[in-house]
């Protein structure tokens, strides 16, 4: 806070009115250094857009775009200013127009104007931009290290002409130090160097002004910080360093960087370097000694700063603890351009949450946000909560998926969830939720829903709505903080293929191994898993034209078209088993089971009729409902509220019996399954959803 306005501000922040669901900053360690903000907060660099206005990606183009409007007056000159080594280096300058005639303290008035400077212009004079003079005056790179490549094409051109700014030098200049995180009730403290004044003078004369005059020197440090727009870059000054040198470097580099840069006195402090890195795409399976090998042998990996301290082996995931920044970013750099077993691996820099710091009513909200549904809405809502909330607790689904954000709230002893994306994205949260429940402190967080897909059935049955429109993220946030707690059934669908898979070496084939998927909505078999692989086929083929509800509805409605004058006898197929009784199926082309009562972006399948024969279906009454459909024409009756399926069962545990291979789907995801056995049962503890209010659904 400024120093006035430090006056006015209480002593305790209380987050506002999200207070309860925002993640304490004070709560989260991370140690960065030279990890910029895209990799602290696992901004993907190609989601990234924003411009950064001010390290000029292309000086010249803005220059150009003004000397467009002023080149025409002939009785003035269009000069390039550049502010420094780094400028010269990169050939980034910007352009001002002076009279032809004009005297130096007005071009270096202009000069100083175009990049923003507002010090005294008596303190500048320019140089002109000659080889010689840039010889002369050692010209360096960005690493300090002399340059030798030819300068000749950057100055090549007389007109043109081109300067370089350059601070005249002080044998005394007044410099501010900036107390950091002292408490001291002060900005900063003014304090005058000289030619002898050095980083230990420095400490010395600033303590007494910061009431610190008893502390001993060798606790404190001089810290240069330079606050780009991207990241802020720190260097601790030797304590021999001459100031007024170190003054000079910096301004000889770059002008505006001195703007940019500022000197703070910081008490030392004995931490420990622990940066946690997640690596994932690994192997599944494997024991902690055969990933250590791996990392050994494609990271190459030092062991006496770095150990794995997290093991997800279902997942092929590890959490390296590193002891060294510099091995950390080396790491982390060189995951990029790995494979093992012809998959990539990713890496990302993860926080630790001190659970021990967290407030006593503090429920976070862990945010998963998927970029790829609903068109550009979720890149836009991933923006949004990053700014509503801690940066912290919002993760971007394509980065690694679902794990490294439970993992970081693994020690959190209470949070929710509120995943952004379509069913599918929903059903592969609580599918990680599921494999990791019993590594979580927190092992049953209620889950809330913003539904960006096509369907959202399940959106729609929480009261989340058919999918976001826009509305305000505060508010969407709101709505989960008010949202009930209800429970809903998850099973288990186990698919035991009994013909050989295609393709075996030598005639001699093995059958396929039993496949394990989780269902949370509804399970398909003949005609409505035929549609929904046609549709998955189209998508995969032109996946740019798939952006849109409307776009994706209508390519359903094509390909059910096409499938009307198709016969199938699905009945004839397929054998049922409910609850160990046999059940006699009427004649239908498909056969789906529903947790839930929302099938095809909304459709009532079941019906509101009641039926002495059954119950009343309930998301948490640890029963599925079993419905036929008699073809494309019954689907479509349904879909418009005409018609609702064929009632054929009710119960918890369900064997169906392929006799040939039949198009399945589960929860959208189709595939063709070959003949065999479906086993359905319920899966496990039931899982904690999030339903909009009622009161809330009403405003």
């Amino acid at each position: 806070a400024h120093a006035a306005c430090y006056i006015i501000v209480t002593p305790e922040c209380t987050f506002g009115r999200l207070r309860n669901m925002i993640l304490p900053p004070n709560c989260v360690q991370l140690f960065s250094r030279n990890f910029s903000k895209l990799h602290c907060f696992r901004i993907s660099e190609n989601l990234q857009t924003e411009s950064d206005e001010d390290d000029d990606v292309d000086g010249s183009t803005q220059g150009s775009a003004k000397d467009v409007q002023i080149s025409t007056d002939s009785s003035k000159q269009t000069l390039k200013i550049f502010d420094g080594n780094d400028a010269v280096k990169r050939n980034q300058f910007r352009l001002i127009s002076v009279p032809r005639i004009a005297k130096n303290e007005e071009v270096v008035e202009a000069a100083l104007r175009a990049y923003y400077i507002n010090d005294d212009q008596q303190e500048y004079e320019l140089q002109t931009f000659t080889q010689q003079a840039l010889l002369s005056d050692d010209v360096i790179n960005r690493n300090d290290a002399a340059e030798d490549s030819n300068l000749g094409s950057v100055f090549r051109e007389s007109i043109p002409e081109a300067w370089i700014i350059r601070a005249k030098p002080k044998d005394e200049e007044v410099i501010r130090i900036y107390p950091a995180w002292l408490k001291v009730g002060m900005a900063y403290v003014s304090l005058r160097v000289n030619k002898h004044s050095t980083t230990q003078t420095v400490i010395k004369e600033v303590l007494p002004l910061l009431g610190r005059q008893m502390e001993c020197l060798q606790n404190f440090k001089l810290v240069e910080v330079l606050m780009g727009s991207k990241q802020v870059q720190r260097m601790v000054l030797d304590n021999q360093e001459l100031i007024l040198n170190r003054l000079k470097d910096i301004r000889k580099t770059s002008i505006r960087q001195m703007n940019q840069t500022r000197f703070y006195i910081v008490e030392n402090s004995k931490s420990i370097v622990r940066v946690n890195l997640f690596v994932g795409g690994l192997p599944p399976q494997l024991t902690p000694e055969e990933y250590t090998n791996i990392l050994k042998d494609e990271l190459a990996i030092k062991t006496n700063v770095v150990s794995v301290s997290h093991v997800y082996q279902a997942q092929g995931a590890v959490v390296l603890e590193i002891s060294c920044f510099s091995e950390a970013e080396r790491i982390y750099m060189l995951v990029k351009d790995t494979t093992v077993n012809d998959k990539p691996l990713n890496a990302m820099v993860i926080p630790e949450v001190m659970a021990s710091k967290l407030p006593q009513n503090c429920c976070p909200l862990l945010v998963f946000v998927n970029p790829k549904s609903g068109g550009l809405k979720g890149r836009d809502l991933l923006y949004s909560f990053r700014k509503l909330l801690n940066p912290h607790q919002v993760f971007e689904l394509t980065n690694g998926g679902p794990l490294p954000g439970f993992h970081t709230f693994s020690k959190v002893p209470s949070f929710r969830v509120l995943v952004c994306g379509g069913d599918g994205t929903v059903g592969w949260v609580l599918g990680a939720l599921e494999e990791t429940r019993h590594k979580l402190v927190c092992s049953e967080p209620s889950v809330a829903i913003l539904p960006l897909g096509t369907g959202n059935d399940l959106g729609r049955v929480l009261r989340w709505g058919a999918g976001y429109s826009g509305e305000d993220p505060y508010s969407v946030l709101i709505s989960v903080d008010e949202a009930d707690d209800v429970l809903m059934d998850r099973w288990t669908i186990l698919l035991d293929a009994e013909e050989p898979a295609e393709g075996a070496e030598n005639g001699v084939a093995e059958p396929e191994p039993p496949k394990i998927v989780q269902m949370n909505n509804y399970c398909g078999l003949g005609i409505d898993a035929e549609l929904s692989l046609d549709f998955h086929h189209a998508r995969e083929e032109e996946p740019g034209k798939f952006n849109s509800r409307f776009h994706n509805k209508g390519v359903y409605v094509k390909v059910g078209l096409q499938k009307i004058s198709h016969t199938r006898n699905l009945h004839k197929d397929i054998k049922l088993q409910v609850d160990q009784h046999e059940v006699e199926l009427p004649s239908i082309e498909g056969l789906i089971f529903i947790n839930i009562p929302s099938w095809g972006s909304g459709a009532d399948l079941w019906g509101s009729e009641s039926d002495n024969r059954f119950e009343k279906p309930r998301i948490d009454d640890g029963l599925l409902e079993v419905v036929g459909v008699t073809g494309v024409v019954h689907m479509g009756q349904v879909q418009g509220g005409f018609r609702s399926g064929i009632r054929i069962a009710q119960g918890s545990y369900f064997r169906v019996t392929l006799l040939k291979p039949i198009p399945v789907q589960v929860d959208g995801e189709p595939w063709i399954q070959a003949p065999g056995q479906i086993i359905i049962s319920a899966a496990g503890p039931k899982v904690h959803m999030l339903k909009k209010s009622k009161q809330k659904q009403k405003k």
